[in-house]
């Protein structure tokens, strides 16, 4: 009885460190990475819509996540990390790397830039995605594939 819990719980921590490896992957960290880059845009843009009400805190914590991603993002491309895992990354990535980095360095500082004279109200919301959001179009509309 003891050999077979301790065979289960053997198989659970091997399969446990499969997934933690999958997470440190490049792939799969970046897409992650994406994920919160997509979701602080769409709390932004509900609020900036009307969808949602204002809220500092949402703003902030949104325009945060934003920066630190932008900040970060570069360095989950590897060489070698071109291929594994459905990914919608370019080739032109590691091929214009600098370039690469300087698009997600601006939105990085343009989000910086928004959170020093946080946005107060609606209006001041939709006017921010109006200097962030096209980061997001310019870096997408090269460095990534669309499905």
């Amino acid at each position: 009885m003891k050999f077979r819990t301790l065979a289960a719980a053997a198989a659970l921590a091997v399969i446990g460190a499969g997934a933690v490896v999958a997470a440190d992957e490049p792939q799969v960290v970046r897409q992650e990475m994406m994920k919160k880059v997509g979701g602080a845009m769409g709390a932004l843009a509900g609020i900036a819509k009307g969808e949602k009400p204002y809220d500092a805190e949402i703003v902030k914590a949104s325009l945060t996540t934003m920066s630190e991603v932008a900040k970060a993002f570069p360095e989950q491309f590897p060489a070698g990390s071109e291929t594994g895992h459905e990914t919608e990354a370019s080739p032109k990535i590691w091929e214009q790397m600098d370039d690469f980095k300087a698009k997600s360095a601006k939105l990085g500082a343009d989000a910086d830039a928004v959170l020093a004279s946080l946005p107060a109200d609606q209006a001041a919301v939709g006017a921010a995605l109006g200097a962030i959001g096209p980061n997001c179009g310019a870096c997408h509309e090269v460095y990534r594939i669309k499905k």
